[in-house]
């Protein structure tokens, strides 16, 4: 049976798919289609001949074998081989060629882009906003030739994507799904604000200055705790910039989210303190280390401050530490401590006060 396998194996390598590859997958499908013919044998192989672009079906029969006691259930023997091609079989074989070829192609742009995504999950990528009419929960974000996907749950709420509008992404997944190589992005994740801060902080790329711990809230607020790795340099300094230039330049890429960077430090209550910025703390007392719990005195006129719109400062900053923080009145807790001292104090000026001096005289008298 004819069939132009030359041809084949020309387009195969165009792709970068060898003809061994081809060859076998080629005879497996021409198998499977030709088992599906009426009457076609149980046991058949392919054979394709490149030269004479052709290939035959080869098909053995089963024979019956006598059972015997030490065999009950004997196998069946197979017959010879002998050509079993189907006439007429040259337009399915064909049909199943581009099938085959089709498969073969798409499997191998998969592995070029799994390849060439692969080595990207956690960076930085800027690509352009496509739309899908058949997928509009998911933004497609066109990265050259290849599509990435922004899902829903990646998104940053509020944020609008327009068509054909350049957009910084972060890698959070490349894997090989049911249609293909897919690769997940995303506008929400906290990394993406280390990613952009790299870009503009050379400090950060050099390892002089490192970020120690980012919480986000997409959309709305960042808190980022910066550490110098290098004497002499003002961490939080490197990441605002000449005039705010670098933190500008960051948040130009995130709209409307405002940034609060601080210090970070060992001493967890150093940094539950630095955490509640732009509030300032005029004490933090330690509850628990082992359960992570904190208490924050802050000012009467910057709690509002502290625990921010909707409570977002205080829980941003119990995410950027780990610890639970509790914030109290300065005020009122100085208020209270005065009050304990005052009482403590009149109990040692008055210690017998409460107590019974004398005792009343026991009548020793005899009737």
């Amino acid at each position: 049976m004819q069939l132009d396998l030359t041809g084949i194996h020309q387009l195969a390598a165009g792709q970068g798919i060898d003809a061994e590859t081809v060859d076998a997958a080629l005879a497996e499908a021409l198998r499977l289609a030709y088992l599906k013919t009426p009457k076609s044998a149980k046991h058949a192989r392919i054979e394709l001949d490149d030269r004479a672009g052709t290939f035959t079906v080869w098909a053995r029969d089963e024979t019956e074998v006598e059972p015997t006691e030490d065999n009950p259930h004997p196998i069946p023997e197979l017959g010879e081989e002998y050509d079993d091609t189907p006439k007429g079989f040259g337009r399915l074989a064909a049909a199943t060629a581009r099938q085959v070829i089709s498969q073969l192609f798409r499997s191998a742009e998969d592995e070029k882009i799994f390849g060439a995504f692969s080595g990207q999950r956690g960076k930085l990528i800027t690509g352009v906003v496509q739309q899908d009419v058949k997928d509009p929960a998911n933004v497609h974000v066109a990265v050259g030739d290849v599509e990435a996907i922004l899902p829903k749950r990646e998104q940053v709420p509020g944020e609008r994507y327009r068509h054909g509008e350049r957009i910084r992404v972060y890698v959070v997944n490349v894997a090989r799904g049911l249609k293909g190589s897919e690769i997940i992005v995303s506008r929400s994740h906290p990394e993406l604000v280390r990613r952009l801060f790299e870009r503009e902080v050379p400090e950060l790329v050099s390892g002089a200055v490192s970020i120690m711990a980012i919480a986000r809230e997409a959309g709305a607020r960042t808190k980022i705790a910066v550490h110098a790795n290098t004497e002499g340099v003002n961490p939080k300094g490197a990441l605002i910039g000449p005039g705010g230039a670098r933190v500008r330049a960051v948040m130009e890429n995130l709209g409307p989210e405002k940034i609060d960077i601080v210090d970070w430090s060992k001493d967890p209550a150093q940094f539950v303190a630095s955490a509640l910025s732009p509030a300032v703390a005029t004490g933090v007392h330690v509850v628990s280390e082992k359960n992570k719990t904190a208490i924050a005195y802050i000012h009467d006129d910057q709690l509002s401050l502290a625990i921010g719109k909707e409570g977002q400062n205080a829980r941003l900053a119990a995410k950027l530490t780990g610890w639970k923080i509790g914030i109290e009145s300065s005020e009122a807790h100085a208020a209270k401590e005065a009050a304990e001292r005052k009482s403590a104090e009149q109990q040692s000026a008055d210690p017998g006060s409460t107590e019974q001096q004398d005792a009343e005289p026991q009548d020793n008298s005899k009737a």
